[in-house]
């Protein structure tokens, strides 16, 4: 992983808006206008992963996925928490790459692209698959 773990608080502030500000740019230059975040349903887990839940303008909700790793989203109705989100993307994510790595001339940085998103899908699902991330205390 490229990015380092944040030391203290002001770091892992610093580190979620910047997680927050790829997301909304990623929306923003996907049509997706952004109005609020369902803060009770977003989680983050530095220096990997921060997905939010949105709301947008015209009432729709999406989950958005950023940090150490390709910015994604999808509708909200594909799971109803983070857990099953990472497991959403990981699988579409493992399709993806299989679909892409069977295209004729795939250029070096495709191959690496594609390189990591399968290495990324893979983290997804087992940081989805352990239960200490996801107990509540």
């Amino acid at each position: 992983m490229a990015e380092s773990v944040p030391q203290d608080q002001e770091q892992l502030a610093q580190w979620v808006r910047e997680q927050f500000q790829k997301a909304n740019k990623h929306l923003a230059e996907n049509g997706v206008l952004f109005e609020s975040v369902v803060v009770e349903d977003s989680r983050y887990l530095a220096p990997m992963v921060a997905v939010w839940k949105i709301k947008t303008r015209d009432g729709k909700f999406f989950w958005v996925i950023s940090g150490d790793l390709p910015v994604d989203f999808v509708p909200a109705d594909v799971s109803a928490d983070v857990r099953g989100v990472l497991k959403h993307f990981s699988l579409l994510w493992q399709l993806k790459v299989e679909n892409l790595s069977q295209a004729d001339n795939i250029d070096e940085t495709q191959k690496e692209y594609l390189t990591l998103l399968g290495t990324r899908a893979h983290d997804l699902y087992h940081m989805s698959e352990d239960d200490k991330l996801w107990q509540v205390n």
